[in-house]
């Protein structure tokens, strides 16, 4: 699984570097996110697929043996019991590939990630009035 290219255009792109199990994932993982956050933009960020809203959302990544994903420190703070079954650090969080997605888990900690994203921006614009 040798990702040639490091500079993607394209979460389409991305993906298509993979192989086609893991793009089956990558592409769950993504609709997913989308469900979880209809508005939210798709983007390269730091090199990986990433949904934006007033900010990024979350990230995520494919690697040899699992997916990572970023949903920011607070995101993992907030289902660290849920979580806790995978390996992860401060902000992210390694779902194996061997093993099934937690795609549920998934979708409520970006639906948590909109909710803080949206008030993080309304407490802003509350700020300036």
């Amino acid at each position: 699984m040798e990702k040639s290219k490091t500079s993607f255009a394209s979460i389409d792109e991305y993906i298509v570097t993979f192989p086609e199990e893991v793009q089956k994932k990558l592409e769950e993982l993504r609709a997913v996110i989308k469900a979880a956050a209809p508005d939210a933009e798709e983007k390269i960020s730091y090199q990986m697929p990433t949904f934006a809203l007033k900010g990024n959302l979350v990230h995520f990544a494919a690697y040899k043996n699992h997916i990572g994903f970023y949903p920011t420190p607070s995101g993992i703070e907030e289902f660290k019991d849920e979580l806790s079954a995978y390996e992860g650090a401060k902000g992210s969080i390694r779902f194996p590939l061997d093993k099934p997605i937690p795609y549920d888990l998934i979708a409520k900690i970006v639906a948590f990630r909109v909710k803080e994203n949206l008030e993080k921006t309304e407490t802003k614009s509350k700020k300036k009035r």
